[in-house]
């Protein structure tokens, strides 16, 4: 069995190791992303907006504020009020 100094020097050299990988990963993934940007002549807009590959902006959709208690039927408080909550208190109905 190791000794508490035996363990503490191996994990000191296993904490150099696993540094060394990091920088030597990281490099060579940069340079891999530095050849395909070069290849495709990408630009900082291509890679960082939002849009950049298809990706979908929120849909939009909002929570619901009120609820009908008789019905369970909901409404966000956006557009025309149903006729359930016109010309009522709507506090009574927040959800």
């Amino acid at each position: 069995m190791s000794s508490y100094k035996e363990l503490l020097a191996q994990r000191e050299q296993l904490d150099k190791q696993i540094k060394e990988a990091v920088l030597r990963e990281k490099a060579e993934g940069i340079a891999k992303a530095k050849l395909i940007i070069e290849e495709y002549d990408l630009t900082a807009a291509d890679l960082f907006s939002r849009k950049a590959g298809g990706a979908r902006s929120p849909s939009g959709k909002v929570a619901p504020k009120y609820r009908n208690p008789s019905t369970g039927e909901t409404w966000t408080g956006r557009g025309k009020a149903p006729k359930w909550i016109e010309g009522r208190d709507r506090n009574s109905f927040l959800i």
